[in-house]
């Protein structure tokens, strides 16, 4: 399972896309908007009347939490008062106009460690929603080894951190159970300082809160806190991740959903963006992870423990400041797919000739594949080869490969020959060959 985190304001879009099949027994305004300065606030107000009328509430939409401690939630109670739409919109305006720093750890209100530095970009803004603590819950879920587990507790908000063990009721389920053992289970678990008034209907929203994040595919979901006020619910924090490996299938369900960076990491280059649109769309998988462009070493390999041994021998024989990518293409990818990943790598390795005056090493590597065939894989790239065989030759690239698996022999014998022709350098080597000896290979020459 690949885990995504998306937007506090996707999370709650997604929800209240399919909320009356999930939550038919509840309401939920769903007030939300996302903007990215205070401009944008002024000009969405002008088809959401309710940010004129109602008093608000604002806070970065980053993929951090500990916004409050770290003094960046604007809501009622702080000075001067009720936050209007002009407050929240000068207010946004300033956060956003320089850099901030936010800490992702605190003892107490103290905050610990290094802070990250980052300007804040989106931000999320609702109604606020009056409300008495005891009115406030948690709700979380994810996956835990074989098991789906749902938390559950009768506090919301930073306390459940601060007391986890004592104050959240943890139950589990295997993947076959059904939806009448989870409700039962469910049902029986409920925390007992939950509302006497409010126990029904709380685990019922739990029931409908982990049918959701099942079947629509979330890695992870939590809401911290929701407010239960009779049948009116309010969403006041969400966090969530999505399987990004069931994107293909669940385009019509999340809708335009964006993978963000996450504050304070860099901005992902075009060509991994790229990458990872391309992995949403298929059952297959393409990662692809830029570490150093510059560098000499590239990395071609099929799985992901491959990819993770690869990495490490070339760590080890060359060091890490020689190898420029991490990733992997696996799970049957198609001709055309496969043809995309090569000639996005050779683009990337192929810009410019190493600063030392060595010769480029592309390394295509794999274990024995279980179902992808390899000679199909293998079409997509020479495919790519054709197109940047100048530009290779032009960095003195020179190819190592050793592949295993449905077609291999195959495989082998047309990169062999297509490189051949083309004048391009090329090593190539089947099963009987150590899975990592191409590495030792390549840097010994």
């Amino acid at each position: 399972m690949a885990q995504k985190a998306i937007r506090e304001y996707d999370a709650k879009s997604i929800l209240a896309k399919h909320w009356n099949k999930y939550f038919p027994d509840f309401t939920y305004a769903y007030e939300t908007v996302m903007v990215q300065d205070g401009s944008q606030l002024i000009e969405a107000a002008k088809t959401a009347s309710w940010l004129n009328e109602k008093t608000l509430v604002a806070k970065p939409d980053m993929l951090f939490g500990k916004r409050g401690k770290n003094g960046l939630v604007l809501f009622k109670d702080a000075k001067p008062g009720d936050v209007s739409l002009a407050k929240a919109a000068q207010w946004i305006g300033e956060k956003s106009a320089s850099e901030q720093k936010v800490f992702f750890s605190f003892d107490g209100d103290t905050p610990t460690g290094e802070p990250s530095v980052d300007k804040l970009t989106h931000f999320v803004v609702e109604p606020f929603t009056p409300h008495a603590q005891e009115e406030e819950y948690y709700v979380s879920a994810t996956c835990v080894g074989e098991n789906d587990v749902i938390y559950m507790s009768a506090e919301g908000g930073m306390e459940v951190e601060e007391g986890w063990d004592d104050k959240v009721t943890e139950v589990a389920f295997p993947i076959t159970a059904t939806e009448e053992e989870i409700a039962y289970k469910i049902r029986t678990s409920v925390p007992e300082d939950v509302a006497q008034k409010d126990k029904a209907a709380f685990a019922e929203f739990c029931i409908g809160f982990f049918r959701a994040y099942r079947e629509l595919n979330f890695a992870y979901l939590e809401i911290n806190p929701f407010v239960m006020q009779g049948n009116k619910i309010e969403l006041l924090d969400m966090v969530a991740k999505l399987d990004d490996t069931a994107g293909f299938m669940m385009v019509d369900e999340w809708g335009d959903v964006e993978y963000p960076t996450a504050f304070g990491m860099e901005a992902k280059s075009p060509e991994v963006e790229a990458v990872e649109e391309a992995d949403a769309k298929t059952g297959a998988s393409l990662k692809l992870t830029l570490l150093k462009p510059e560098a000499r070493i590239w990395t071609m390999v099929a799985g992901g423990g491959a990819s993770v041994v690869y990495a490490d021998t070339i760590a080890d024989m060359a060091g890490i400041d020689d190898l420029a990518n991490y990733g992997e293409y696996s799970g049957g990818p198609t001709t055309g797919e496969t043809k995309f990943y090569a000639e996005t790598l050779l683009d990337l390795m192929t810009r410019e000739a190493d600063s030392t005056g060595r010769g480029k090493v592309m390394i295509i590597g794999g274990a024995i594949a279980n179902f992808t065939d390899v000679a199909k894989t293998f079409t997509g790239i020479i495919q790519a080869f054709e197109v940047y065989a100048q530009k290779m030759k032009a960095v003195d690239l020179k190819i190592y490969v050793r592949r295993g698996g449905p077609n291999y022999e195959k495989g082998l014998k047309d990169i062999k020959e297509a490189a051949d022709r083309l004048g391009l350098y090329i090593e190539v080597y089947g099963p009987e060959t150590h899975v990592t000896d191409i590495v030792r290979m390549a840097l010994e020459k």
